[in-house]
């Protein structure tokens, strides 16, 4: 295999500008940020964001993946009931124990109920009760979670327990990583994204002598003052400082944020508002292909047929600055070809490549029908072909 590339016209989508376009200035007091458009996949910020740092809380975020991939494949029902262990209670209950979600002994909870201990309260007895009943034991747990890392393509980072806490440096991310593992949270499962993130609050538990119902607000910095906010998480501790993974979409276009080591509760709250309205107002998209618009073909290796018409599966777009007219400078499309047959419909296949001023933007191109794979005598032939040079 052979990584194929094939230049596409761009004319009709050069637009001249006298001005060049640079990156609009942002600063922010975080010492790591990171900013994502996924409608372009323009990294729009990049501060320190491949350093290697303790995730705290938002390592949850990759407890919560594993429990959506399970339920996707129906090999984890919602409804499932989990029992609260007295050994994890033991460990994971009082004020030493961090954020919790009140659960308590031998209490019977619904993997339901314990992703939303996660998500919304950062339950570190939810994250533990939740990897017992999925794999029996943590640490059996924590493989999947290393496992689902290598799958996801987080190439720098390793987790040593499901809930973020300081375990002497075996867990650790970088912010370029989480925004990878928030895309595939938002891509990959997004009807359970939907169902679990962006809740402003959630009750559990009852309070000792009253029996009163305990509700817990969301620590999330961006609900309720960015519009379209819904994710992701955040993180604390005195090793991580304050961080957040973050993520809004307004007007179909979605961006993540993520921040680290900011040394106060009110300064993540700031820096979190500040760096998602930037990347919103001082950003904008340049439409350039419609969904479902075919955008070039990829020859098929061993195929009933030799090529496969590459489609965008969204509306595609470049990140400009807002406000200057930019100039795309030239597009093509990327894949490890041929491409082995059989080819699904829909399988992501190659990428389209946009050349800007800053750097290239990255987008998915897939199939746009399916490809089986060619019978006995038409491999045969095939290979005759190749063979006498006519392929």
């Amino acid at each position: 295999m052979i990584r194929a590339t094939l230049f596409i016209a761009a004319a009709s989508l050069v637009v001249t500008s006298a001005a060049p376009a640079k990156a609009p200035p942002f600063d922010t007091a975080a010492p790591i940020a990171y900013l994502l458009d996924l409608s372009s996949g323009a990294v729009l910020l990049s501060k320190d964001a491949d350093r290697r740092i303790p995730p705290a809380s938002m390592a949850k975020m990759m407890t919560t993946n594993v429990a959506f991939e399970l339920i996707d494949r129906g090999e984890l029902p919602l409804n499932k009931m989990c029992t609260v262990r007295p050994e994890t209670w033991q460990k994971w209950h009082g004020p030493q124990a961090g954020s919790t979600m009140f659960l308590s002994p031998n209490e019977q909870v619904s993997v339901e109920n314990l992703l939303h201990g996660i998500v919304t309260l950062s339950g570190n007895d939810a994250s533990v009760v939740l990897a017992e009943c999925i794999a029996g034991t943590e640490e059996a747990f924590v493989n999947v979670m290393n496992e689902n890392a290598r799958r996801l393509g987080l190439t720098n980072s390793r987790f040593g327990n499901s809930n973020g806490w300081p375990d002497e440096g075996r867990t650790y991310v970088t912010a370029r990583d989480l925004a990878t593992l928030a895309r595939a949270e938002i891509e990959n499962h997004p009807k359970l994204y939907k169902q679990f993130y962006g809740q402003t609050s959630f009750t559990w538990g009852k309070t000792l002598g009253s029996g009163a119902a305990i509700t817990q607000a969301n620590r999330n910095p961006l609900l309720g003052k960015v519009a379209g906010a819904d994710g992701l998480k955040t993180g604390h501790t005195e090793e991580a400082g304050y961080g957040f993974t973050g993520s809004a979409e307004q007007n179909g276009r979605r961006l993540i944020m993520v921040l680290a080591g900011v040394d106060s509760f009110t300064g993540r709250i700031n820096e979190s508002v500040r760096l998602m309205e930037w990347g919103f107002n001082a950003w904008q998209l340049k439409p350039l292909f419609k969904a479902g618009t075919s955008v070039g073909n990829a020859k098929v290796q061993l195929g009933s047929d030799s090529e496969v018409s590459l489609i965008a599966p969204r509306d595609l777009a470049v990140t400009i600055p807002a406000g200057v007219l930019s100039k795309v400078g030239g597009m093509k499309i990327r894949y490890q070809g041929p491409v082995k047959a059989p080819i699904a419909k829909g399988q992501h296949i190659a990428d389209l490549v946009v050349a800007m001023p800053d750097g290239e933007q990255v987008m998915p191109l897939v199939a746009a029908n399916a490809v089986d794979q060619a019978g006995f005598f038409g491999r045969m032939w095939i290979g005759l072909k190749q063979l006498f040079g006519m392929a």
